[in-house]
């Protein structure tokens, strides 16, 4: 892998390449990386990864290739999204007219005012206390819509700006995909502005775990509107003037107008739990136009107010054009007939079931004030061409790995989602023994998943195999109604401690799930990848049903008929090689190093019994087979090699 990602660099080609678990992907692109002396961003689907590359595997290669002598040190920035970083000049704003409610709240803006004395990179990671869900945080973080730029008194010492020199300076520098494709976007809509987005201009782009790339892509593509993005806008409307003692009457009242006429026109919107398409645009606005004029005619008043303040501060302009922003957007979200763009709308808060797409936490709540917020979203439907365009077109050379990026052994599915064109192709097999270290387990006797009568056909299945097993297992499902239903079916009946996705935070679960004996952690979503526990303690990866991707939901269904329609079929050039990269996403958790030993089990027998079933199979690495209790209970007996 190393010598293709060397070769790829010298010849300014593309590459895309799958290698296995365990086969050390992260060293082998940073060798010839930091060998090629290019400016190279490394762009990956986690912060833990980043963390790996930038406090494990760097230093380990400074160290393997430079010693302790004076030979060259290598330059690396480390970069997060603007949301981590705190913003001086809405701290110091806050300072001098505190606007905080409760108790919780003051103690955390005393807590961040201490810390900005004294930490030189701004990154929240450091302020360990603070909650993750701190309403206080996201006033004062530096998020790109709230930036004024050089214009703001603190530019100098913003930590963005430092951010920014040090990336300027730095030869590998290392984001995630959120922050590359936010960037990118940025970028795109200023149209070459020198001051816009953070990322430098490099000679290579490597993506690590580059099946995730679509969905975030299409989501930093697209635009999303909502009543919480309105009153955010008023709110730093409202806060500014306050500090600059420059709320007239008249500006109150625009405010006051902006926030009714939205709260108003955005409970117009259609209704429904979580994610659904917005299929009657045009009959909606052809009755609610009186409203939609409204909104936008607030809009248009709040701008004019504040672009007729005398001596207006900077961030008055930044302001003006948040809310010209929202009013074009709006425009498009319910006008505009672009054939590659999706329409749906997304309801959040406390009182909805969130509603999941392929168990991606896409229903996360979000509530303002207590309130359901609603989202107006618009998204593309393929982002081939527009990674085409703008970045596969701009780039010397881009890797794109994973684990999981073949399909049937080839790179079909990934080239065509992706637009990803003359590339050079390698699947570099992993160095485990997946014949004696994997037992996969399909029990053919299990009812369709999509029954009523599976769920307790399951349940009694698990408890089986967990006897077997001895707990140490992950329990995988496709969705929280039926992990919840499963885990209450077990509840007193095994006599292994047993966690729950949801019942504490990810890092806690995993923790406690490394640290208690023959425990079984039940999830979802975020689980099925990027986790790693080594070891006996995990024994058993037991996954519910294939997982194919919510047909319902609106992104999904557009694609499905986006293909349909051009003569193609959806299910299998997408649905079914969707649905392979996530099982081998899951399984992946399980043989994690060359001493790993363990059992496989998919409760959905249809990849016994359906056509398509043969290309999860072929997808997946040579794991031992059967469909008989018997062999996995002869897989943990006590005098079982491999046990």
């Amino acid at each position: 892998m190393a010598q293709a990602v060397e070769q790829a660099l010298a010849e300014k080609r593309h590459l895309i390449v799958e290698a296995g678990t365990g086969t050390g992907k992260t060293l082998a692109y940073l060798v010839p990386v930091i060998r090629s002396g290019k400016r190279v961003i490394i762009s990956t689907g986690t912060k833990n990864l980043q963390e790996q590359l930038f406090y494990k595997d760097v230093p380990f290669l400074q160290q393997g290739l430079y010693g302790n002598s004076d030979g060259p040190r290598l330059s690396v920035c480390y970069m997060k999204g603007r949301n981590n970083y705190l913003c001086r000049q809405k701290l110091y704003e806050l300072t001098d007219q505190p606007v905080l409610s409760g108790l919780e709240e003051i103690e955390q803006y005393r807590a961040i005012a201490a810390w900005e004395k004294n930490t030189s990179t701004g990154d929240r990671a450091e302020l360990a206390e603070l909650p993750e869900a701190s309403l206080l945080w996201h006033k004062l973080d530096a998020r790109a819509e709230a930036c004024i730029g050089q214009k703001c008194s603190q530019w100098e010492r913003c930590f963005i700006t430092e951010m920014r020199r040090r990336a300027m300076e730095s030869d590998i520098i290392i984001v995630n995909h959120h922050l590359f494709f936010a960037d990118l976007a940025i970028k795109l809509q200023a149209e070459g502005a020198p001051d816009a987005g953070i990322l430098p201009e490099a000679a290579a782009v490597i993506f690590d775990e580059a099946h995730e790339l679509e969905d975030v892509a299409a989501n930093y593509f697209g635009i999303s509107v909502s009543n919480l993005r309105v009153e955010e806008l008023a709110r730093d409307v409202e806060q500014a003037l306050q500090h600059h003692r420059m709320l007239s009457a008249s500006l109150s009242g625009a405010l006051g107008s902006l926030r009714e006429r939205a709260q108003f026109f955005f409970s117009l919107l259609p209704s429904g739990d979580g994610r659904f398409a917005f299929e009657n645009r045009r009959e909606f606005l052809e009755e609610n136009g009186d409203e939609f004029l409204g909104l936008s005619q607030a809009l248009t008043r709040l701008a004019g107010e504040l672009e007729g303040l005398a001596q207006k501060p900077e961030e008055i302009f930044n302001f003006v054009r948040r809310a010209q922003e929202i009013q074009v957007q709006l425009q498009f979200a319910l006008e505009s007939d672009d054939r590659n763009t999706v329409f749906w709308i997304e309801r959040r808060g406390k009182s909805l079931s969130p509603q999941r797409h392929r168990g991606t936490e896409r229903g996360k709540e979000s509530s303002f004030g207590g309130r359901t917020n609603v989202f107006l979203q618009a998204t593309p439907i393929d982002v081939g061409p527009i990674l085409r365009e703008c970045l596969w077109s701009k780039l010397e050379c881009a890797v794109l790995t994973s684990a999981t990026l073949a399909v049937g052994g080839g790179f079909e599915y990934i080239r065509q989602r992706l637009g990803f064109e003359h590339a050079r192709e390698s699947v570099l097999p992993s160095h485990f023994d997946h014949q004696s270290q994997a037992l996969f387990y399909v029990p053919p006797d299990l009812p369709d998943p999509r029954t009523p009568q599976f769920a307790a056909k399951a349940a009694e299945r698990i408890r089986r195999l967990l006897a077997v097993t001895r707990g140490r297992a992950f329990v995988l499902f496709t969705s929280y109604a039926q992990m919840n239903d499963i885990y209450d079916r077990l509840l007193g009946e095994m006599e292994f401690p047993m966690l729950r996705q949801g019942d504490a935070p990810k890092t806690a679960l995993l923790e406690e799930f490394r640290l208690t004996p023959n425990a079984v952690l039940f999830a979802t979503s975020s689980f099925w990848q990027g986790v790693d526990v080594q070891g006996e303690q995990l024994s058993c990866v037991i996954i519910d049903r294939l997982p194919f991707a919510v047909p319902s939901d609106p992104v999904v269904a557009a694609r499905v008929k986006a293909i349909d329609a051009d003569g193609g079929n959806a299910f299998f050039q997408y649905q079914v090689p969707s649905a392979v990269i996530t099982l081998k996403q899951g399984f992946g958790r399980l043989i994690r190093s060359l001493h790993d030993r363990g059992l496989l089990v998919l409760l959905d027998n249809r990849i016994l019994k359906k056509q398509y079933g043969r290309v999860f199979i072929e997808s997946l690495p040579n794991y031992r087979k059967t469909t008989e209790i018997g062999t996995v209970e002869e897989f943990f007996a006590p005098d079982s090699p491999t046990t």
